[in-house]
């Protein structure tokens, strides 16, 4: 379901600030608060718009450490056994099975770097795994929260 124009600027309003107004976002994208409504809740239907969340910085929570981990998994290994695998995780913030090499890329929040390193030794031990490589983050540099270019 392809959004139009005015529908993907409404969507990108929401995702910069969900609790915006309908008559702000409105005054924004030129149309009337209950105009925006209907698009939102005809969005909503359409399933283009899955829900409305709160971004929380992860250190106000006690995770301040960020990595990735590439996964190599055995042959045989299907996409579903790896979610499966990973979502007994709390510490996984995201997994995405990947193109080159690694199988997967799993993004992980820790408390610090020994919580980093217990997480990435028991996923490292998971039946379906291979092998891990992991990196850090020393600073996040551009985090986007829409989906498509900026407006």
């Amino acid at each position: 379901m392809p959004l139009n124009d005015l529908d993907e600027r409404i969507v990108h309003a929401l995702a910069e600030d969900a609790r915006r107004t309908y008559a702000d976002i409105g005054a924004e994208v030129g149309l009337s608060a209950p105009a925006v409504k209907r698009r939102v809740d005809r969005l909503r239907e359409q399933g283009a718009i899955t829900g409305f969340t709160v971004r929380v910085d992860p250190a106000a929570l006690g995770w301040r450490t960020e990595g990735f981990i590439e996964m190599y998994c055995r042959s045989h290994t299907t996409p579903g056994d790896i979610r499966r695998g990973l979502s007994r995780y709390p510490e996984v913030a995201s997994a995405s099975t990947v193109t080159g090499d690694a199988d997967a890329l799993v993004q992980i929040l820790a408390a610090d770097m020994h919580h980093f390193e217990q997480v990435l030794e028991r996923i490292a031990g998971e039946p379906f795994v291979e092998r891990t490589r992991s990196v850090l983050v020393l600073s996040p540099l551009l985090r986007r929260y829409t989906s498509g270019p900026p407006l």
